[in-house]
């Protein structure tokens, strides 16, 4: 079925991440067995490559001098593969490793952006990592990838190691942040200015730091686009498309219901509100602590 889509400039990708409270929980954990299979099913759709990007509570003491560097109080690591996520074993693997906070990016290639490694997300860059859902284009079709004129560090760019719209959008936010602005700020100042010039695109993104999760529901509050429709049809999946671009949450607790952390994620598997589901809300945040669990919901 991967030849059935007809897409022009809509970018289509899923997005999920996870902080808890500096105690290292794999996504098969946080989510249950079923809807990790289920978010790992929307891959069906979204079959144009997938990725992780971790941190972990090392289980080595941290700061041990051992004949190279000094041993990481955190432990980082990314995986991305070209290949869909139902087709590639190493999802199971990842998707049971425990850590203290993950972001998982599923992708459905569009605007005549090329199907390579480069391009898949996440991106990472100044001990960050980026996943983004949107398409940052003007109401004639035009990728901001074509705005030569567009003013931003192509250096920035360039450190992302991607060549899309979403790396642009990552560099604009490190951009800000060398500015000296804290990363949720600087998060809501590349929205700012991006919509200044391409208004009607989607900025949903999550940021994943050694130390927060930030995670931005932020578009043109407008009907799921006809692109996104036509391509959820073709795969019998329809209904699943209405409210595309709604990011929802909950807190991960315990079996004694001490909180945990909380887990965010784009539509497209079941998130029920009597499990604790809430909608985020267009051009809402969260801002989680991956080391208490705590966090707190703000505007941009």
């Amino acid at each position: 079925m991967g030849n059935m889509r007809t897409l022009h400039s809509t970018t289509m990708c899923r997005l999920l991440g996870y902080a808890t409270a500096n105690e290292n929980i794999s996504l098969r954990e946080v989510l249950g067995a079923q809807s990790t299979d289920a978010f790992r099913e929307l891959s069906e759709i979204h079959n144009d490559g997938w990725g992780t990007a971790m941190v972990k509570e090392p289980d080595q003491t941290a700061h041990v001098t051992d004949g190279g560097a000094p041993s990481p109080s955190t432990g980082s690591a990314i995986y991305r593969n070209t290949i869909a996520a139902r087709y590639d074993s190493i999802f199971g693997d990842l998707a049971s490793v425990p850590v203290r906070g993950g972001i998982w990016h599923l992708r459905l290639a569009s605007s005549n952006l090329p199907l390579v490694l480069e391009n898949q997300q996440p991106f990472y860059a100044s001990g960050l990592s980026f996943i983004h859902n949107g398409d940052i284009s003007d109401a004639q079709g035009r990728n901001i990838t074509t705005n030569r004129a567009y003013p931003v560090d192509h250096t920035l760019v360039q450190s992302t190691g991607g060549r899309s719209d979403s790396a642009i959008y990552f560099a604009i936010v490190l951009q800000y942040l060398g500015y000296g602005y804290e990363l949720e700020e600087a998060l809501a100042q590349a929205v700012r200015e991006l919509r200044g010039a391409y208004p009607d695109s989607s900025y949903n993104c999550i940021i994943q730091s050694r130390d927060q999760l930030i995670v931005l529901e932020a578009h043109d509050n407008g009907p799921t686009q006809q692109d996104v429709l036509d391509v959820y049809a073709q795969y019998g999946r329809a209904a699943e498309a209405a409210d595309y671009r709604t990011v929802r949450y909950r807190e991960i607790t315990g079996a004694d219901g001490a909180r945990k952390g909380v887990v965010a994620a784009s539509s497209g598997f079941a998130q029920p509100a009597d499990e604790g589901w809430k909608d985020l809300g267009n051009n809402r945040m969260i801002v989680a602590s991956n080391r208490t669990g705590a966090f707190r919901v703000r505007s941009i």
